[in-house]
């Protein structure tokens, strides 16, 4: 089984990615925390943590580590130092350790945050960090949802790679699509959008694949 460094394992939508991560018969998660009190809620579920603050070192947490996924946010307060700067050391620690595969969440508006009405701070720390893993030369996908609801998942998306539209999808269909994205058969070196939609999720990601 693959060990798979969950960043942002303690937020909502990262909860969710290990625990499909958990009970996938491919992948063992491990969930990066920043604080100890943080550890108890995973070791009851048997899984395996590493603590580690994305704005302070954290070139410790990538050893052992087959593949990451970055799912931590500053909620929009320490955008800069976490969103960032914090995705930068992780990816730079990646590197080191020769992760086969780094799977960010980004989001929808980071390709031209100077167009933003709204969150422009947040998604030009997004942008930064997004080119910033284009240019590290690890195998990567970014993926790049709509607004984020926690409405139950369908396991169907729409996904483009620009979608030239707004809208919204589940935290759930979100955490699926990061974890599909970690497969070997999975798009690599690649960007894409996704909202809610009428295409099964592996499907979704196959076409991508293909073109």
């Amino acid at each position: 089984m693959e060990h798979i460094l969950v960043a942002g394992a303690n937020g909502t939508t990262g909860k969710k990615i290990v625990r499909l991560l958990k009970n996938s018969q491919y992948f063992n998660p491990v969930a990066m925390v920043r604080k100890k009190e943080q550890i108890e809620q995973f070791k009851n579920e048997e899984i395996d943590t590493v603590l580690g603050d994305l704005e302070n070192d954290v070139s410790h947490t990538t050893k052992g580590i087959d593949k990451v996924i970055f799912a931590a946010g500053s909620g929009g307060k320490n955008v800069v130092q976490v969103d960032q700067e914090g995705a930068k050391k992780l990816i730079a620690a990646s590197k080191i350790h020769g992760i086969s595969k780094f799977v960010m969440l980004s989001s929808m508006g980071a390709d031209n945050p100077e167009e933003a009405e709204e969150l422009k701070d947040y998604l030009k720390a997004k942008h930064n960090a997004d080119e910033y893993l284009k240019s590290s030369e690890l195998n990567y996908t970014i993926v790049r949802p709509g607004s984020l609801t926690n409405n139950k998942g369908t396991g169907h998306i729409d996904l483009q790679k620009k979608l030239n539209r707004s809208g919204s999808i589940s935290r759930d269909d979100v955490a699926q699509t990061l974890v599909k994205s970690l497969h070997d058969d999975a798009p690599h070196h690649t960007t894409f959008e996704i909202l809610e939609g009428s295409t099964l999720i592996g499907e979704a990601l196959d076409n991508a694949s293909r073109s």
